[in-house]
């Protein structure tokens, strides 16, 4: 006799008790009997295997571990999307503090959090790969990468992953200006890796300088720091640098006390100019109180193993310096990978890859950039001036008034930031003053302007556009702002027109990306700070180096980073920085 199946005994045993069923749905939902229900009943198998198609998660492909990818994996909150991170480094660091790191103010493990520490508890699937992009290949929606690992793990060192949605959010490399030199002699400060070279690089300068057979010519080459760079990385490090020397290394070598110098080079006509003038007038003159010897407008054309030839930018005469070590710090440039990907799109004559106010690179889709990597190609005014002009005249009498004007102002200001700049730079609180400026001592209810007049009163609106600044409070928001698009993607779906009445060519479902500047910092040393906050508010002082010192805790990724950066200073305090070299 055939012994039966299981699936048949199954069968034979639903058409002679047909309250079985009933406990098979029991053990079906409990786990383990979802085949054999599928089996016995072929139609509620098929909708279960059709509802588990159509949960497929769309993947979204981030790129990098720094401020703005980071801050978009942590604001990500949808659980309908499949995260894949690809990142040359399992970490995200603290920049800022790199100065710090530096000297041993601070150390190196207290301003990095791995990656996976901070994905790991989120509600969304994300995965990490420490690999190199190397290349970008947004036709048929593939990344190219390479294994960070030094070692071919059985010939799979290089691999593709597919994607729905990339976000790139590489950063940028350092910008040496193709100066000659400048790769092979001097330092960058970058990375965390960068930081801990120059530590011991200060360090092992010192030590040289010390030996008996040394002449002194050589130590005063040797003990000469120069910092290429007045920004505010530039600026930071020769204060954290002048305040290592002084407070904690002439007493463990005070034979080389009195030879110590650190020059401070700067191509424009002054430092942090990027800052409030009293800030520059103020480091300027602290600097040279100090003995930090600030020379600007001269720009470094070559770059030696022992000297630095700089260029007087008034007079063109050409100079040499000795050094012992060179820090550079001038500027950021674009990545190989992305300089490939922007020949890709027919972006190959820009800087960075350009997007929309919606983070969306031009030319691609599907494809979001933030950060250092990437700027926001903003909209002229005057470029949809028709577009305004027809939305705002309701009645198509071909003239508008005060009130219909005022009733879009809010859309035109959340659209083109550089208006909101305009009537701020104008001292004007709204469209109504811009109005009386251009048609004089008019009554308001009076006004009516046609295309023509529209044009000619926001005609200077456009110089007022700014690029934004390649800082981490940038790309921290940006990546906070796309997270935000990202968790309401399908809710918005349901409304493609969004909530703005006119978007000229740039449309989209969501508000445009809008920065607020929060304030920044510039560390003078000598426990004093300037602070340039919102509102034009200036402070300078220890005061404000205790707002630095608060405000770089609280911004830290974790608790854990926060403890330890503050235990750090508070160390620092106590027994001073820690000269040994490793």
């Amino acid at each position: 006799m055939r012994t039966l199946t299981f699936y048949e005994r199954v069968s034979t045993a639903f058409h002679d008790y047909p309250s079985l069923s009933k406990l098979l749905v029991l053990f079906t939902v409990s786990g383990g009997g979802l085949v054999a229900y599928a089996e016995a009943n072929p139609t509620n198998g098929a909708h279960a295997v059709a509802s588990s198609q159509s949960e497929y998660k769309k993947k979204v492909v981030v790129l990098g571990t720094g401020w703005a990818g980071t801050s978009f994996l942590k604001n990500l909150k949808n659980p309908s999307y499949e995260v894949q991170v690809v990142s040359p480094r399992n970490y995200f660091a603290f920049t800022p503090l790199l100065p710090s790191v530096t000297c041993g103010t601070v150390e190196a493990r207290s301003i990095v959090e791995p990656i996976r520490n901070i994905v790991r508890k989120k509600n969304v699937d994300i995965r990490f790969q420490e690999a190199e992009c190397y290349e970008i290949d947004a036709k048929n929606k593939k990344i190219y990468c390479r294994s960070s690992q030094n070692k071919n793990f059985n010939g799979k060192e290089e691999f593709v992953v597919d994607y729905d949605y990339l976000v790139i959010a590489t950063g940028a490399r350092v910008n040496t200006f193709n100066t000659p030199g400048v790769e092979e002699n001097c330092h960058f400060l970058k990375e965390v890796e960068d930081a801990q070279n120059i530590r011991r690089a200060v360090i092992d300068c010192f030590e040289k300088a010390s030996l008996p057979t040394v002449s002194d010519e050589e130590r005063k080459r040797i003990l000469h720091f120069a910092v290429v760079g007045g920004g505010p990385t530039g600026v930071e490090f020769s204060a954290e640098l002048h305040d290592f020397v002084n407070e904690d290394l002439v007493k463990l070598y005070p034979g080389v006390k009195g030879l110590v110098k650190i020059t401070l080079l700067e191509a424009g006509d002054h430092i942090l100019n990027m800052f409030d003038k009293r800030i520059t007038a103020f480091a300027e003159e602290k600097f040279k109180r100090e003995g930090i010897d600030v020379k600007t407008g001269s720009m470094v054309v070559k770059v030696s193993e022992k000297e630095i030839s700089t260029k007087e930018m008034k007079t063109g005469e050409i100079s040499s310096l000795p050094y012992g070590m060179a820090v550079w710090s001038t500027g950021i440039g674009t990545r190989p990978v992305i300089m490939d990907f922007m020949k890709q799109i027919g972006q190959g004559n820009r800087r960075v890859l350009a997007t929309d106010e919606w983070l969306r690179v031009e030319g691609c889709d599907s494809v979001y950039a933030l950060g250092d990597c990437a700027t926001i190609n903003q909209r002229k005014i005057m470029e949809d001036i028709s577009s305004i002009f027809s939305k705002a005249d309701k009645d198509n009498s071909g003239t508008l008034t005060v009130k219909e004007l005022q009733e879009v102002i809010d859309d035109i200001c959340e659209r083109y930031p550089q208006m909101e700049l305009y009537l701020k730079k104008k001292q004007m609180r709204n469209i109504v003053d811009l109005l009386k400026e251009s048609k004089g001592d008019v009554a308001k209810e009076s006004i009516e302007l046609n295309i023509e007049d529209l044009k000619s009163t926001l005609s200077q609106v456009d110089s007022q556009m700014k690029n934004l600044p390649a800082t981490a409070q940038v790309a921290a928001q940006q990546g906070t702002y796309l997270a935000n698009c990202f968790n309401r993607m399908e809710e918005c779906e349901k409304y493609p027109e969004g909530p703005l009445r006119f978007r000229g060519t740039g449309r989209h479902r969501f508000h445009p990306f809008r920065y607020k500047h929060l304030g920044q910092f510039a560390p003078l040393g000598g426990e004093q700070t300037a602070a340039q906050l919102p509102g034009d508010w200036v402070s300078i002082g220890q005061s404000s180096q205790w707002l630095w010192y608060s405000v770089y805790a609280s911004k830290q990724v974790s608790w854990r980073n926060r403890i330890l950066v503050v235990t750090d200073w508070t160390r620092r305090f106590v027994f001073g920085r820690d000269s040994s070299r490793i």
